[in-house]
């Protein structure tokens, strides 16, 4: 099974690559994909959500198949063989 991810603006700068594909056992909860990736690119926990932490960052948005996650079951979402995980950074400024 297999997930599309796309990383877009800076984010793309830390992965390396603007899109990837990352394999999966089984379906799997959005918060575990995350979990993965921050995994291999350690330097993304800070822009992407910690559950561990207990709070969503809004550094990100997050799409899958072209919905954003708080209009589907947010982190809960289950990603299958074929979705695709979009993550854009938001900038914030004065």
């Amino acid at each position: 099974m297999t997930v599309a991810v796309k990383f877009l603006g800076s984010l793309r700068n830390i992965v390396g690559k603007d899109k990837i594909n990352l394999a999966i056992q089984h379906p799997l909860k959005l918060e575990d994909f995350i979990k993965t990736i921050i995994e291999k690119w350690p330097a993304l926990k800070t822009v992407l959500p910690d559950s561990e932490l207990g709070y969503l960052k809004t550094y990100s948005l997050i799409f899958v198949n072209g919905k954003e996650v708080s209009v589907l079951n947010g982190l809960d979402t289950i990603l299958k063989d074929g979705d695709e995980v979009v993550f854009i950074p938001v900038l914030h400024g004065g």
